[in-house]
C-alpha cells in the first residue's frame, strides 16, 4: 500500500474535491461563532447558515471542502490510553447544500479512496442505515461486493441534530486492519467493538426534516456533509497502529523522549505520559492561537486543564521547569503552513503557556500541601475518593499521582469513590453541553432565525449615510410577528434596509429615530440577534407601525459621531500598546459607547506608569498627525499577506473590511470609524487593571469626553492647592510633605504612649490581688489592640510571678476588653475565652479566644466599668 504524509493526504484530499467543483475553504477558528457550542468540534460548524438555508453559498460552486481544526474533551481522561482519541484533530469534510447528493457522493469516495489513496479495495467496507436500499444498490454498483456492505441500526446509521430538525442516513466506510486486530469472532464485522475494522470516513445524507411526532418530513434541499479524521487516515495511509505513530504525532512525541531522556515504546507508563503531552500541546497551541486564554470557566478552563494535565504528565516523565515552548516550536514547524494563526501568534502563545507553566508551579505546591494536610489528618489507611477528586479537579493532580505519593505512606486511594465523583463530573459536563455536530444545530429556530431565512440578510448603508427610506419589512413583539405596534407600545422593527449599525464587535448600536407621515419611532437600541439580521428596538410615540410602511430611518448623528472617535480610538491604542509593551500584545475585548471606550489585550504584567503614559503619547501624536482614514475590501488572504491585524474569535468571510490609520494601525474591522484621526481630537486613558490571567484592561475617554475629565482633574487639582495654600503644581510636593510630617507625629505619639503605658503599669500593679496567681483587672483608656497587647507584656514581666489580667479600653468611642494569662494561670484555672463570653455583654458585644487571650470589642462604652465589675466578681473580688 502507498505510504502518504499526513500533509500529502490532507492536499489531495481537498484538490480533489476541489476538481470536482468544490470551493476550497479555511478552518473556522476553534471559537465557534455559535453560542451554543463551547469549541468547533466538527467540520459542518461553519455551514450551518447555509444547511439552514439562512444564507445562500456561492453560486459557482458545487459546495465547499475544508480541513477543519477541532477540539473535543468529553472524554479527556481516555485521551492517550488507546491509540484513537486525541484532543486536537484534524477533520477533512466536503459539503453540498443543495447542489450534488448520494449518487455523486458516493463515487467521488470510492473514487477517492481506491483511486487517489491506492487502498486495496478488498479491504475496504462500508455501512448503511438498515432500510437505506438506495444506498446499498449506489455502493453495488460502483464495484463493492454486496458481503462487505453491512446494514445498522438507527443508532450508528442515522444522524440526527435532536429530537427535531435536520437529519438522515449515513453511510461510513471502514478498512480491514486484519484478524491480528479482531476479535477472533467468526461474525465479526464493521460495527464490532474490536479494532479490526476502522471506520475512517462518515458520509450523512442530510435529506429530512424531523418532526415532533417522530414523522420525517423532506428538507427543501438533499445536503452532503462528510467527515474524514486526518490523523486516523494516515495511521492507515503509514501502516501503523496508532494515531500517536503517525508522522506528526511522531514526531511531537520525539520532542518528550529528546526532553525527558525516555525512549518511546520502552515503557507502559512513560509512553502514556508522552503521549499526553504530545495530544495536549496541539490543542493548547492552538487554542491559544486563535484568542482562547487560561481561565476557570469555559474554554479557557478546557484550555487551562489541558495545559496542566501536559506539565503533571512532564514531572512523571522527570522533566523540570518551562518545556511547552519546545513543542510549540514543532507544531509552527510541522503545521504552520497549513494554520498560518499558529506562526502569526507564536509570541502571545509561548508567553501565555510561560506564565500559566509558572502559575501552575504554585498550584502545584498548593495541592501538594492539600494532600500533605489530608494526609495527617487521615485516620485510616485509605485516602478518600472526594479527596482525590479534589486533587484532581482543582490542583491538577491525576490520580495516579495521587497513588504515588500515598503509596510511599502506606496508604491506598479509594479509586470507587474517586471514579463516582469522575461520573458525577462527566454527567454535568454533558448536561451543560450537548453532543458535538448536534449541539451545532441546537440554535435552529426562533423568530428571528425564522426572520433571516424568510427575508435575508439587511442591507447596511450606514457607513456612508446616516438616515435612509426603507420598507417596514416585519414587526416583532415579545418575541412575536405581530401586524404593527401602536403609540406606547414597544417592540422590534426589521427593515429592508437601515443606516442604523447593529451592535457588533465591541461597538454598541445605533439609536435615532424612524420616521413618516404622522409616525414616530424612538429606536433605543440596534442588534443583530441572526447574524446578517438588524432588528432595530423600538418604542412608538407618534401614530402606529405597520408592516410595508415606508419610513425614514435617521440615526442620532452626534451619538455616533462620539462613537466613532471612541472605536477608531481602540485601533490607535492597540498599535500603541504593541509599539511599546510588544507584539504578544492581541485585542482580547473592547467595548465601544459613545461617553467611553474600553480596551482589553493579552499582557502579563500591570503596567507601569511610564508606559501608560507613553502609550498615550504614541497616540495623541497620530491623532495630530491628522492622519486620513482609509477603509477598504480585499481579500482575506491578502489582507493576511500585506500585514493586517485580525480580531481574536473574529469569524471572516473571502472579502474583508481593512481600516487603515496611515502606515500606524491596519486592522479588519467591520465597525464604523472617523475620516481622519484628528476628529479623535486626544485620547487619555483614566484606568489600567487586571481582568483575568495574562488579560489586561485599560478604559479610555476622547473627544469631548476627555476634555470633562482633565477639567475635572484640573478642578480638584485647584482645590487641592487652594486648602494646601500653595499653587496648583506644587500640591505633590506639599502632600508628601505633609504625609512625612504625620508619619512622624504619629511615631511620636505612639513612643510616647508606650513610654505612659509602661509608666502607669507600676500603678496598675499595685492594684494586683492573688488568686492563686497574681491578677490585675484595670481600666485604661486610649489604647488600641496592639497598645492592650504591649501593656500586658510590659505588666507580665513586672508580675513578681506568672500570673493573668483583664484590660478594658475605650479608645475613639469604641470600648475593646482583653483578658490574657500565662500558662502557669492557665494550668491554675485562668481561662481568657470563657471569662470574655461571660463578661462582654456588658458592652453589647461579643467575641472569645482561647484559654491564655482573648478579646471583644462592643457597642456600648458606657458599660466597660460594669464589665470590669464583672470580671472581680466571677474572681470573688
Amino acid at each position: 500500500m502507498k505510504y502518504m504524509t499526513t500533509a500529502e493526504i490532507r492536499e489531495k484530499y481537498l484538490s480533489f474535491f476541489e476538481e470536482k467543483g468544490c470551493k476550497r475553504m479555511p478552518s473556522s477558528s476553534l471559537i465557534p461563532d455559535d453560542p451554543s457550542l463551547l469549541l468547533t468540534s466538527a467540520g459542518m460548524v461553519q455551514f450551518k447558515p447555509y444547511f439552514l438555508h439562512v444564507k445562500e453559498f456561492d453560486p459557482a460552486y458545487i459546495g465547499s471542502t475544508t480541513v477543519q481544526k477541532c477540539v473535543r474533551t468529553n472524554d479527556i481522561d481516555i485521551i492517550g490510553t488507546t491509540g484513537r482519541h486525541l484532543s486536537f484533530f484534524e477533520m477533512l469534510g466536503n459539503f453540498s447544500f443543495g447542489k450534488y447528493f448520494k449518487d455523486e457522493m458516493c463515487a467521488w469516495a470510492y473514487e477517492f479512496a481506491t483511486e487517489v489513496l491506492e487502498l486495496p479495495k478488498e479491504k475496504l467496507y462500508f455501512t448503511v442505515f438498515e432500510n437505506d436500499d438506495e444506498t446499498i444498490e449506489i455502493w453495488k454498483s460502483l464495484g463493492v461486493p454486496e458481503s462487505h456492505i453491512s446494514r445498522l441500526g438507527e443508532d450508528d446509521n442515522f444522524w440526527r441534530a435532536g429530537p427535531t430538525g435536520p437529519c438522515g442516513p449515513c453511510s461510513e466506510i471502514y478498512f480491514d486492519q486484519g484478524p491480528d486486530f479482531g476479535c477472533g469472532s467468526s461474525d465479526c464485522a464493521p460495527g464490532c467493538d474490536c479494532d479490526r475494522f476502522l471506520e475512517f470516513w462518515n458520509c450523512v445524507f442530510t435529506q429530512y426534516d424531523g418532526q415532533e411526532d417522530g414523522t420525517l418530513a423532506p428538507l427543501p434541499t438533499k445536503n452532503i456533509d462528510t467527515g474524514m479524521g486526518l490523523e486516523r487516515m494516515a495511521a492507515i495511509m503509514q501502516g501503523v497502529q496508532s494515531n500517536y505513530e503517525t508522522d506528526v504525532m511522531r514526531d511531537l512525541i520525539s520532542v518528550g523522549e529528546r526532553l525527558s531522556g525516555k525512549s518511546y515504546k520502552e515503557n507502559a507508563e512513560s509512553d502514556l505520559s508522552l503521549r499526553i503531552i504530545a495530544d495536549h500541546s496541539r490543542s493548547v497551541t492552538f487554542m491559544i492561537a486563535d484568542g482562547i486564554l487560561p481561565s476557570n470557566e469555559g474554554r479557557g478552563y478546557v484550555l487551562r486543564r489541558l495545559l496542566r494535565r501536559a506539565v503533571m504528565h512532564a514531572h512523571k516523565l522527570g522533566i523540570e521547569g518551562a518545556f511547552l515552548s519546545n513543542y510549540v516550536d514543532a507544531i509552527v514547524r510541522l503545521m504552520g503552513h497549513v494554520y498560518p494563526e499558529v506562526v502569526d501568534n507564536r509570541e502571545l502563545v509561548e508567553r501565555v503557556i510561560l506564565s500559566e507553566e509558572e502559575r501552575f508551579g504554585v498550584t502545584l505546591r498548593q495541592g501538594q500541601a492539600y494532600l500533605a494536610d489530608a494526609l495527617e489528618k487521615l485516620e485510616g489507611t485509605v485516602l478518600d475518593g472526594a479527596t482525590a477528586f479534589t486533587l484532581h479537579d482543582t490542583y491538577g493532580f491525576p490520580v495516579e499521582i495521587t497513588e504515588e505519593i500515598c503509596a510511599d505512606a502506606n496508604i491506598t486511594v479509594d479509586k470507587e469513590g474517586f471514579e463516582a465523583c469522575m461520573d458525577q463530573q462527566r454527567e454535568r459536563a454533558r448536561a451543560a453541553t450537548k453532543d458535538d455536530a448536534e449541539a451545532a444545530w441546537s440554535t435552529y429556530g426562533g423568530i428571528h432565525d425564522d426572520l433571516l431565512k424568510e427575508l435575508g440578510a439587511t442591507g447596511f448603508v450606514g457607513y456612508d449615510r446616516l438616515t435612509a427610506t426603507a420598507e417596514v419589512k416585519a414587526v416583532v413583539k415579545d418575541g412575536k410577528r405581530v401586524e404593527s405596534l401602536a403609540q406606547g407600545e414597544e417592540g422590534e422593527v426589521v427593515l429592508g434596509l437601515t443606516p442604523f449599525y447593529a451592535e457588533m464587535g465591541g461597538e454598541v448600536g445605533d439609536t435615532g429615530t424612524i420616521e413618516a407621515e404622522g409616525i414616530k419611532l424612538q429606536v433605543v437600541d440596534t442588534k443583530a440577534p441572526a447574524k446578517g439580521l438588524v432588528v432595530h428596538s423600538v418604542k412608538v410615540v407618534e401614530g402606529s407601525v405597520h408592516a410595508g410602511d415606508t419610513v425614514r430611518a435617521i440615526v442620532d448623528e452626534l451619538r455616533r459621531k462620539r462613537i466613532t472617535r471612541n472605536h477608531t480610538c481602540t485601533h490607535l491604542l492597540h498599535a500603541a500598546l504593541r509599539e511599546v509593551l510588544g507584539d504578544h500584545v492581541k485585542q482580547a475585548g473592547s467595548y465601544v459607547g459613545p461617553d467611553r471606550l474600553r480596551f482589553d489585550f493579552t499582557h502579563f504584567e500591570g503596567m507601569t506608569a511610564e508606559q501608560i503614559s507613553e502609550v498615550e503619547r504614541v497616540a495623541n501624536n497620530v491623532i495630530m498627525q491628522a492622519l486620513p482614514m482609509n477603509i477598504y475590501e480585499t481579500s482575506l488572504d491578502e489582507a493576511r499577506e500585506s500585514g493586517v491585524t485580525g480580531l481574536f474569535g473574529e469569524k471572516y468571510g473571502d472579502v474583508v473590511r481593512v481600516v487603515e490609520a496611515g502606515e500606524f494601525s491596519r486592522e479588519l474591522c467591520g465597525g464604523c470609524h472617523v475620516a481622519n484621526t484628528a476628529e479623535i481630537g486626544f485620547v487619555k486613558i483614566v484606568s489600567e487593571s487586571s481582568v483575568g490571567a495574562n488579560v489586561r484592561r485599560i478604559e479610555a475617554v476622547t473627544s469631548f469626553d476627555a476634555l470633562d475629565y482633565m477639567n475635572k482633574v484640573e478642578s480638584e487639582l485647584k482645590e487641592a492647592a487652594a486648602q494646601l495654600k500653595v499653587s496648583m503644581f506644587d500640591v505633590s510636593e506639599r502632600t508628601a510633605a505633609n504625609l512625612e510630617a504625620i508619619k512622624i507625629f504619629e511615631a511620636e505619639q505612639k513612643q510616647a504612649k508606650k513610654a505612659a503605658a509602661e509608666g502607669s503599669v507600676a500603678e496598675y500593679l499595685e492594684s494586683m490581688v492573688d488568686v492563686g496567681y497574681p491578677l490585675v483587672v484595670a481600666r485604661i483608656d486610649g489604647l488600641d489592640s496592639g497598645a492592650l497587647r504591649n501593656t500586658w507584656d510590659i505588666m507580665r514581666s513586672r508580675m513578681p510571678k506568672p500570673g493573668a489580667c483583664v484590660i478594658g479600653t475605650v479608645n475613639d468611642g469604641k470600648p475593646v476588653i482583653m483578658a490574657a494569662g500565662t500558662d502557669e494561670a492557665v494550668a491554675a484555672g485562668f481561662n481568657a475565652g470563657a471569662l470574655i463570653k461571660e463578661i462582654a455583654s456588658n458592652i453589647k458585644g461579643g467575641g472569645g479566644g482561647k484559654p491564655a487571650m482573648a478579646q471583644a470589642g462592643g457597642k456600648d462604652a458606657e458599660g466597660m466599668d460594669a464589665a470590669l465589675d464583672a470580671a472581680r466578681a466571677h474572681f470573688n473580688l
